[in-house]
This record gives C-alpha cells, sequence and structure tokens, in this order.
C-alpha cells in the first residue's frame, strides 16, 4: 500500500480568490508549496490534488482553464502531481457525490493508488476539506486560519505540515 498527501488546490497551493482561480496570470502559489511538494514526493508519499471548480458549471470558466492552471502546478513542482480531481458541478446546477464535502473523489485516489489511509493526510483550507477525509480514516491538517476545524495538524501553510511530518519520521 501506499502513502499519500492528498491536497485542496485553492488555499492550499495556490492564494485562494473570492471570484475564482481560473487564469494562469492569476495563479500565484502559497510561500513554501514547491518546497513542501517536493519534500512529501522524497518522503514517499504520493500527491494528489482533489478540487471543487464550480465555476465550471456556471460557465464562468472551462475546464481547459483549469486544465493550464494544473499545467503550471506540474511544471512548477517537476511533475510530483500523480493526479488532479476535480469536481466541475454545483448545487444550483446540479448535485454530484464528486463535490465536497461528498467523498467520491476521495474514494477514487484510495482505489487508484492503493492508499493506507493510516498513513496518509488530507490538507484543506475549508473543514468541507476535511470532513469526508477524516471519515475516510485519512489524518487531516487544516490549513491557514479561515475555517475552523478539529484537524490533527493546524498550519500557516502546507511546508508547515511537511516539517511536521518529516520530524516525525
Amino acid at each position: 500500500m501506499n502513502k499519500a498527501i492528498l491536497l485542496d488546490r485553492d488555499g492550499v497551493i495556490n492564494k485562494d480568490k473570492v471570484d475564482y482561480v481560473y487564469k494562469v496570470e492569476e495563479f500565484f502559489f502559497l510561500p513554501g508549496v514547491i518546497e513542501a511538494l517536493k519534500g512529501f514526493h522524497e518522503l514517499g508519499y504520493k500527491i494528489i490534488i482533489i478540487t471543487n471548480q464550480s465555476g465550471i458549471a456556471k460557465g464562468i470558466f472551462t475546464l481547459e482553464d483549469v486544465n493550464k492552471c494544473h499545467q503550471l502546478v506540474q511544471n512548477e513542482s517537476g511533475n510530483l502531481i500523480e493526479k488532479f480531481y476535480l469536481s466541475p458541478y454545483h448545487e444550483s446546477k446540479t448535485n454530484s457525490l464528486t463535490r465536497k464535502p461528498g467523498s467520491l473523489m476521495y474514494e477514487k485516489a484510495i482505489a487508484k493508488f492503493n492508499i493506507d489511509v493510516s498513513q496518509s493526510w488530507m490538507a484543506g483550507d475549508k473543514a468541507r476539506d476535511l470532513k469526508p477525509a477524516r471519515k475516510l480514516g485519512l489524518k487531516t491538517a487544516l490549513i491557514g486560519h479561515e475555517d475552523q476545524y478539529d484537524a490533527d495538524f493546524h498550519g500557516d501553510g502546507l511546508i508547515d505540515l511537511y516539517k511536521r511530518i518529516k520530524a516525525t519520521t
């Protein structure tokens, strides 16, 4: 079985915006993210992004726009992301079990990559990122201070989680 770091995108990997991040020229990595991704990889973790992208359902941007941003993440990280799971849905348009706090994207990742949940983490900036992870047995990390959640770890940035995991291995 594999250990993995599952990550929300907006607010964990890149600076979040109220009106969505979908243009490469407006995609700004948060401090320490690339270093953390490389560190997780060196520690033997599979790195998987799990993200809601409801602006697609709302007609604000396209899947192609999102894919360009994801290609930027791959380019900057040295292609360390195993897979990007995204839910393009919004409850005002259609319901889907993939949309967080639904757990289907997590379940797909766990099955596809044979993930040992007891050795793996989900990092997100909102409770809706972490609730399905905890339900499935993943350890949880709340990044930032926008939301309140009783996570296993709280940090200002992804680099803090990396340092915590590295210190305990």
